[in-house]
């Protein structure tokens, strides 16, 4: 697994200095799904909504063994196969072996995070078995050869020029060809392989225990191709996603909806109970479940962490994220990047591959305050930060400059005698090599002191 987290000021400094469009793409379009958020939110008493989302999911996450089992009892009664995969090694293997075993020769896939995080789509190419990415944004990152950059817009980074440039190379389309002539040129190319797919792979939004439902939300079309067209369906569920009741199904599809794109409900939404049941049915004729834990139940048993289990994987966080917005998702290193990536990658990778990601932040809850349940994103961020100081894994320069910063601020003779060469060491280059608050003068002029230190002020009775 190439994880790279840990290079996240490297990678972060490269996208900025070396790629400044992805600044101007990944803002104008995360800008533009947080403001439909904003609205789609003012339609509706949003936070009943989250309170509510917030307790069926901690419910869900505090039996999360009961549920299962029942999940899978109803599964298999609808006539899916149900598999279990403790890590990614395991998913691949059964996904693999399933597709090896019915002579698959090419899969076709909806858009799934879970695939990218347990890297399927090697897995199977190096078995013979071609595999086809369906969703247009992560269709143009498959042609790329590029990873995803958001959770709901895989190719955000990527500007209109950048798919026309692509798309007369590998397609032939005329260089200036608009938007629709695109999605048209891609829905061509793709119609075939969903024609000629032995397996569409998927991932889920969501699984009702209650009646072994899986929902599948989607604005293309793509998905419900996938997940019918092929003689196979596979999904890859994280073990996280389940619901109770399918009553609570209605409610999360409309607050993911509003959450992510802004609509009150996605363009196409699939459910899925199992196989086709008898000759003509419309449906595979076989459907697979792949529960995968990978990490989560560490998570879960973490007191502070497993809080993140709730995501919904919206993207309402990356996109209301105002560092987030300056590199795009592929700085942090790995699958689940923003606010949401710096809280669940270090419980699933370890936080020695993932301690820069906590930082990664302004720590200005813009995040908290979009997330559908409420995932005090914050709090787990000042979480792993102590962790990390604790472990060692912060930088020497970092500690040593907060241990000075510390001696001097309580000590009072010490620091009213710094308080008054401060103005002058603020202007000169040695201030911008000091530990900490190098990295912050880098790229700014540091602040102009007052001429009058506010001690002077006070003493002189302007506080009385």
């Amino acid at each position: 697994m190439d994880v790279r987290s840990r290079d996240y000021a490297d990678l972060a400094r490269t996208i900025i200095e070396d790629t400044p469009g992805v600044r101007k793409a990944v803002s104008g379009a995360t800008a533009a799904f947080d403001a439909a958020r904003r609205r789609a939110y003012a339609e509706i008493d949003a936070e009943a909504w989250r309170r509510w989302a917030e307790g069926v999911k901690n419910h869900v996450l505090t039996h999360l063994d009961q549920y299962l089992e029942e999940a899978e009892a109803r599964l298999q009664e609808n006539g899916a196969k149900v598999h279990w995969a403790g890590n990614a090694q395991e998913a691949r293997h059964i996904v693999a072996e399933l597709a090896q075993a019915r002579g698959v020769r090419s899969v076709v896939k909806g858009k799934s995070m879970l695939t990218e995080e347990i890297e399927l789509n090697p897995a199977l190419e190096e078995r013979g078995i071609h595999v086809y990415e369906t969703d247009l944004g992560e269709y143009i990152l498959q042609l790329l050869d590029e990873a995803p950059s958001h959770i709901l817009g895989p190719a955000i980074h990527r500007s209109l020029e950048d798919v026309q440039a692509l798309f007369a190379d590998r397609l032939g389309t005329a260089a200036d060809a608009l938007p629709d002539d695109l999605a048209a040129a891609a829905r061509t190319e793709l119609r075939a392989r969903f024609q000629e797919a032995d397996m569409g792979v998927s991932g889920g939004n969501f699984l009702v225990a209650e009646t072994g439902t899986l929902a599948l939300i989607e604005n293309e079309g793509n998905i419900r191709l996938t997940t019918s067209l092929p003689r196979i369906h596979v999904a890859l569920v994280g073990i996280e996603k389940l619901l109770p009741t399918f009553g609570d199904l209605a409610g999360f599809l409309q607050l993911t909806a509003r959450a992510g794109t802004g609509q009150a409900i996605g363009c196409f939404v699939s459910l899925i109970q199992g196989p086709a049941t008898a000759p003509g049915d419309d449906g595979p004729e076989e459907v697979h479940i792949v529960l995968v834990d990978n990490g989560r139940t560490d998570v879960l048993a973490d007191e502070h962490a497993w809080e993140t289990l709730r995501c919904v994987r919206c993207g309402a966080c990356l996109n209301t994220c105002p560092v987030y917005k300056q590199t795009g998702g592929h700085a942090y290193g790995w699958v689940y990047s923003g606010p949401i990536g710096a809280v669940l990658d270090p419980g699933l990778l370890g936080l020695e591959q993932t301690a820069p990601l906590p930082f990664a932040s302004s720590l200005c809850g813009a995040c908290f305050d979009a997330c559908p349940v409420r995932i005090p994103i914050p709090d787990l961020l000042l979480h792993w930060r102590r962790a990390a100081q604790a472990r060692g894994l912060t930088p020497l320069s970092e500690r040593a400059g907060l241990k000075a910063f510390t001696a001097m601020a309580t000590r009072p003779a010490l620091y009213r005698y710094l308080g008054r060469v401060g103005p002058r060491l603020a202007g000169s280059s040695l201030f911008r090599r000091l530990p900490v608050l190098s990295g912050w003068t880098e790229h700014r002029e540091p602040p102009e002191p007052s001429p009058r230190r506010f001690r002077d002020l006070w003493s002189e009775g302007i506080g009385e």
